[in-house]
């Protein structure tokens, strides 16, 4: 419709129809014109004077001026139409609904889409809420109508994944129905298209599943495989409140990965001497005024254990965000330890094996840590002398020593 034309529904555009065009709209007797504004009588005329105006649009010459003044007085037409459907409410700023909390938004923006009828939210004109545990998005006319319960309920008291892939039951398993909302569907698009969700394998109606996509933790888990996958709105919902929870203990689910992602072997390592490092920091007083551990605030688990991980971790882990990030906080943790800080550097340990050499720390490449007593020592050492700690030794001398002169 033209670049150079002005497109704003202001008042001086749209408030001022000419009395010859609201005659050939049909408005004559639906419009008064007054101060800039025109006002309903009735939502039926409304319609009809809508029809009009998408009428006489296509008979009008292409581009032409009445053309343009024409399809702003439709664009206003159907602004007041909504009104009428959607008057104001003075409607309450918390909502409680199904564990839901829907906190209303005021945000004028329209690039929403209503999670439950699936059509746009006209932010200018309507009245809509978000939860702020799931971020399911509404229209307020559409909040009595809702019957799914809040994903976040889901998080807190499942926490797990589905772990197999794509688990299929069939459509005949599902009665030829909408996993969710029972509406009926098919793979003929008859009477509704049926879309399977690549996380829950069933299958979905248009209206709840919207072919978005995310990254399928099973398929990460068993496969190494990132590709983003269709799943419903339920499940993207789902997947995106457990991404950073940290649930996956791979030794456990697939040990096997770690003999074929070298990645992963290399953040195991740096997690456990991140761990070794802890008990430095919550002896040292510079260290926790410096507050050292919340480098890993984010990733509150690797000073926790060494051997859960998020989906998150997971895929920074194959970007190689991770390892950028984890060698970074271990070369910040190392050096307080061994150069910065006087207190940690007398924790560190000698070799009683060939008694030579830099002091030595756990968490150092090429040391060994005995499992009993945790002395450390050179690895080549250690090893030469059979992994036989010359420290359990005495102490199981001296042991022997009481018994016998109790």
């Amino acid at each position: 419709l033209g670049s150079d034309h002005e497109w704003q529904l202001s008042p001086r555009s749209v408030g001022r129809p000419s009395s010859l065009l609201a005659h050939k709209l049909g408005l004559r007797h639906v419009w008064m014109f007054a101060q800039g504004s025109f006002v309903a009588s009735d939502v039926e005329q409304l319609k009809q004077a809508i029809a009009e105006c998408k009428r006489l649009i296509l008979e009008l010459p292409e581009h032409s001026e009445k053309q343009k003044d024409t399809v702003i007085k439709l664009i206003h037409l159907r602004l007041k139409l909504q009104e009428l459907k959607d008057p104001e409410e003075d409607e309450p700023n918390l909502q409680v609904l199904l564990e839901h909390r829907f906190s209303k938004e005021k945000s004028k923006s329209v690039k929403q889409m209503c999670d439950k009828c699936s059509t746009i939210i006209w932010g200018l004109i309507q009245t809509w809420y978000t939860c702020t545990g799931c971020y399911y998005r509404c229209h307020s006319k559409c909040m009595n109508l809702i019957n799914k319960p809040c994903v976040r309920s889901k998080v807190s008291h499942q926490s797990e994944y589905e772990l197999s892939i794509c688990p299929e039951v069939g459509l005949d398993k599902q009665d030829y129905r909408c996993a969710e909302c029972r509406t009926p569907i098919s793979l003929r698009g008859v009477p509704n298209e049926a879309r399977q969700c690549d996380y829950t394998g069933q299958y979905y109606c248009s209206s709840c599943h919207w072919n978005d996509t995310a990254i399928i933790p099973s398929r990460v888990i068993h496969n190494w495989e990132f590709e983003p996958r269709q799943v419903c709105r339920t499940s993207m919902r789902y997947l995106a409140l457990m991404i950073s929870r940290p649930v996956l203990k791979l030794k456990e689910i697939n040990p096997l990965l770690f003999n074929f992602v070298e990645e992963l072997v290399e953040i195991r390592k740096l997690r456990q001497d991140i761990l070794l490092m802890k008990p430095y920091f919550i002896t040292c007083k510079e260290a926790m005024e410096a507050r050292l551990l919340l480098h890993l605030q984010d990733r509150q688990h690797f000073v926790e254990n060494d051997d859960m991980y998020s989906l998150q971790d997971l895929i920074d882990t194959s970007s190689g965000r991770l390892s950028c990030s984890l060698t970074e906080i271990h070369t910040t943790f190392a050096k307080h330890i061994k150069l910065d800080c006087e207190k940690c550097q007398a924790k560190g340990f000698m070799c009683e094996l060939c008694k030579e050499g830099d002091i030595l720390f756990p968490f150092d490449n090429h040391t060994s840590v005995c499992h009993d007593c945790f002395a450390v020592f050179h690895r080549d050492c250690y090893y030469d002398n059979s992994t036989t700690c010359p420290r359990c030794a005495r102490m199981l001398e001296r042991q022997h020593e009481e018994s016998q002169n109790p």
